[in-house]
């Protein structure tokens, strides 16, 4: 949680740059995705920790309540919700990719939008899943969630990627015309928008957002 009133307001699904810099005068500059809903007072970003990262392990382990940090944003305006809008809205995400949706669904929330919200969220295990406890208070008539495992799953429930036939049976159909989102790792969001494009999805209705490794 940082506290960054000079940001100005803030979109559900737009990212912040944190930018540290050493007593040598090295810097490392990472982008972050907020976790914090629309208009936020406080900020929030979920950082995964990487062994041989150079920001995450200082950000998860060292990073102390008043410590300054170097930040500039807020980033984007084309992967973002807004309470305004009503379309149908189905949320794709694997692994961390779930950090901009959970915004938008924390906004979602708070606005008491009626508009229908669906998550589709690929993990490698139970253990994997982001925002577990919230997701699960924040589900209901307004917001559906799906996962999916792809290394372990829970007793009874099926292994494997996320893939056409997901897709097709778990999503918002292209006939409800839903804005789609679309975020995780590259060759995820790739292969998901392919799937996407091959169910009928308008592209321009398609939006994505994808990371890969630092270097």
């Amino acid at each position: 949680m940082l506290d960054a009133p000079d940001l100005g307001p803030t979109v559900a699904g737009q990212h912040i740059d944190i930018r540290l810099t050493a007593e040598d005068g090295y810097t490392a500059q990472r982008s972050y995705s907020l976790a914090s809903g629309t208009g936020a007072e406080r900020i929030e970003v979920t950082v995964e920790r990487f062994e041989d990262g150079e920001v995450s392990p200082y950000l998860v382990e060292d990073l102390g309540v008043g410590d300054p940090l170097e930040v500039r944003g807020p980033i984007g305006g084309w992967f973002v919700w807004r309470r305004e809008q009503t379309e149908p809205v189905q949320l794709i995400a694997g692994g961390s990719g779930i950090v901009p949706l959970m915004a938008m669904t924390r906004t979602h929330a708070a606005a008491g939008s009626t508009a229908p919200f669906r998550l589709l969220y690929g993990v490698q295990d139970p253990s994997r899943i982001y925002y577990r406890d919230e997701l699960g208070r924040l589900a209901g008539p307004a917001l559906t969630v799906d996962l999916r495992y792809s290394r372990h799953a829970p007793a009874g429930l099926p292994v494997g990627r996320i893939g056409a036939a997901d897709l097709a049976s778990a999503t918002i159909p292209p006939a409800e015309a839903p804005t789609v989102y679309v975020c995780g790792p590259t060759g995820f969001v790739e292969a998901i928008a392919d799937g996407l494009l091959a169910l009928g999805h308008a592209p321009e209705r398609i939006r994505t957002e994808r990371f890969g490794p630092t270097g």
